[in-house]
């Protein structure tokens, strides 16, 4: 639905939360309070795509913030655009085996105030990266470990090639290659650029559909093609990649 194009109702920058701020009215409360109530388990499938996007941040050493109604999740200080997916084999419920992982909302349509929803699904960001949890067995789960975690990374390009929505781990193995580390995730992050491959003339990959995605301010439409962090259905297992074997691997480009 299109909105008015003449908006009367700007918000006012505000300052990120320290956390010790008092909830005005409910006695003894502070921000971290509402925070423990909202995501005190980062198994959870929303806020483990959160922390992930999080892990990218911080490995890109970036200092924008996050931005909810964005087209892309992560960007660096200068202008880099990083869509997030995360996925996991164990979850916060019981299952009779690992989750089969699935990355939705691959492709999907924007949002800003003043034009609503864009008409076609699109690719919003210039680099995708693809973060695992890859722990098998609860006894072990630390998903604040870096270490239990492994990164694709994949340019726009290629990820438009797949074609899809949404995207198989099998898939992203085999687009990308062998996963990377933490430690090595901003040096691929860079390396796929594929806006550096443009200004250098690279052209031994073909460009299919590289127009400029859209502005920080349009938003992925979450109610098309939903934006799962983890695929949620319990079932199926899917072999996992070691998390030791978990290197610099050669980046996709």
């Amino acid at each position: 639905m299109k909105q008015p194009a003449n908006l009367a109702l700007t918000p006012q920058p505000m300052s990120p939360l320290r956390g010790d701020e008092p909830i005005v009215g409910v006695l003894d409360a502070t921000v971290v309070d509402f925070w423990r109530f909202a995501m005190p388990d980062l198994r959870m499938n929303n806020t483990r795509g959160l922390f992930a996007e999080f892990l990218v941040q911080q490995a890109i050493g970036s200092r924008e913030p996050r931005v909810e109604w964005a087209s892309h999740d992560v960007e660096t200080d200068d202008g880099l655009r990083i869509e997030v997916k995360a996925g996991a084999y164990l979850q916060a419920w019981e299952q009779r085996t690992p989750s089969q992982i699935r990355f939705n909302g691959v492709r999907a349509r924007t949002w800003s105030p003043d034009g609503g929803y864009s008409e076609a699904k699109s690719y919003n960001a210039d680099v995708y990266v693809f973060a695992v949890q890859t722990a098998r067995a609860h006894a072990v789960y630390n998903p604040l470990d870096s270490a239990q975690w492994e990164f694709y990374v994949l340019p726009r390009p290629v990820v438009a090639d797949l074609d899809s929505d949404s995207v198989s781990l099998g898939a992203v193995r085999t687009a990308a290659g062998p996963p990377v580390s933490f430690a090595a995730l901003s040096d691929c992050i860079r390396s796929a650029d594929p806006r550096a491959t443009i200004r250098h003339g690279d052209s031994h990959r073909s460009f299919r559909g590289t127009e400029r995605p859209s502005d920080r301010h349009g938003r992925p439409d979450k109610s098309v093609g939903v934006e799962a962090r983890t695929d949620d259905c319990p079932p199926v297992g899917e072999t996992s990649v070691d998390a030791s074997a978990v290197g610099t691997a050669s980046c996709a480009r």
